[in-house]
């Protein structure tokens, strides 16, 4: 028989309206595995692909990657439709459902702070998207040759020119989008700055100048999504709005295999 391992989506608390219905990890059923106040969301998974070394080789496998990230999301969203949930990081793994337990057991009070942070709060996404290409698109043009140049000498000067003229639009981008955060942060609970993403990978053009996070009160909802609308108005940078996520940002807790 295969070795199995415990996967563990998300916990919530043990009272909440919890209807494990979305498929799990490859299909995997979900169900649930409680302690105390606690309950976790749990699939069995392979040993051979979830334990360490197969989880070395597969976190690798970009198409693998992308399968797992949607099937834990899946999970995760369809229990966050009805009750607060704080999910745990991708393939978080213990060796069974007495070892889920235990963790529920010796790790109740942080998971009941995170919990307690994100109940009536929904995370939104807010990417800004400079485009510098409109300043510094071109190839230097027959540059004038000013007193004393040759025209070698002036054709790397306006290379210069438009490089120090990229810079300057670039911090200009930043400080906008500094203004933007500040101004959204206003109004969320809480926020988080993210590294950009991969240009490659996210498929966008221009420079991200902000991937920010914010844990908005339900009751904020439609200001802050207003508030949206009157920023993209009036700025020069690409504004996109995703969301509403489940807390993702903020409710992410992780756990040590065990």
């Amino acid at each position: 028989m295969a070795e199995t391992l415990s996967y563990v989506y998300a916990i919530s608390r043990k009272d909440a309206d919890l209807q494990p219905g979305a498929a799990g990890i490859a299909g995997s059923g979900v169900r649930l595995v409680s302690s105390g106040e606690l309950a976790a969301l749990v699939s069995t998974v392979s040993a051979e692909e979830f334990g360490e070394q197969g989880l070395r080789k597969n976190l690798e496998d970009l198409r693998w990657l992308e399968r797992t990230v949607r099937e834990h999301n899946r999970v995760v969203d369809a229990a966050a439709a009805t009750s607060t949930v704080a999910p745990l990081a991708l393939a978080t793994v213990y060796y069974n459902d007495a070892r889920v337990q235990a963790a529920l057991t010796e790790q109740a009070p942080m998971f009941l702070d995170v919990l307690a942070l994100i109940a009536g709060r929904t995370e939104w996404g807010v990417k800004a998207y400079a485009d510098l290409v409109k300043s510094t698109s071109g190839e230097p043009a027959e540059p004038e040759t000013g007193e004393g140049e040759r025209p070698g000498q002036a054709y790397l000067r306006k290379i210069r020119e438009q490089r120090k003229g990229r810079a300057e639009a670039e911090h200009e981008a930043v400080e906008r989008a500094s203004e933007i955060h500040d101004a959204l942060s206003k109004l969320a609970h809480a926020n988080r700055v993210h590294p950009p993403q991969n240009r490659d990978l996210a498929a966008y053009r221009g420079l991200m100048v902000l991937n920010g996070a914010y844990l908005v009160d339900d009751s904020r909802t439609e200001e802050f999504t207003s508030a949206i609308d009157e920023i993209k108005s009036g700025s020069s940078l690409q504004i996109e709005l995703t969301g509403p996520w489940a807390p993702y940002s903020f409710a992410v807790v992780s756990a040590e295999r065990q």
